[in-house]
């Protein structure tokens, strides 16, 4: 299996990937959470910005929902300037935070 390492940084991080904003449409913001770290995604069609980071030492004691809650909340913060005054869809793939507006 050939190394493709190298060739997917250099994809994600080249001009055509990444969009400008568009402020007068949604944004959809796609979260994750693994073993390994958190990862979130801003889009609008096509990529507009990413972020990933690893697991602080007492994180990787917390439950997976947490986990999945953090990095929502996560990519709340550090694109609310993106993101206040506007709708966003927000994804995960976590059934229980489906929910979590409605508990009491």
């Amino acid at each position: 299996m050939p190394n493709t390492y190298g060739a997917q940084i250099k994809l994600l991080t080249s001009a055509p990937v990444l969009a400008q904003p568009d402020v007068t449409k949604p944004f959809d913001v796609y979260c994750d959470a693994s073993g390994n770290g958190p990862g979130r995604v801003l889009m609008r069609g096509r990529v507009i910005a990413y972020a990933s980071r690893q697991l602080r030492k007492h994180e990787a004691n917390y439950p997976t929902h947490d986990l999945e809650l953090a990095a929502v909340v996560h990519a709340l913060k550090i694109w609310r300037h993106y993101l206040l005054g506007n709708t966003c869809h927000i994804y995960t793939d976590h059934k229980s935070l489906k929910y979590i507006l409605t508990q009491p």
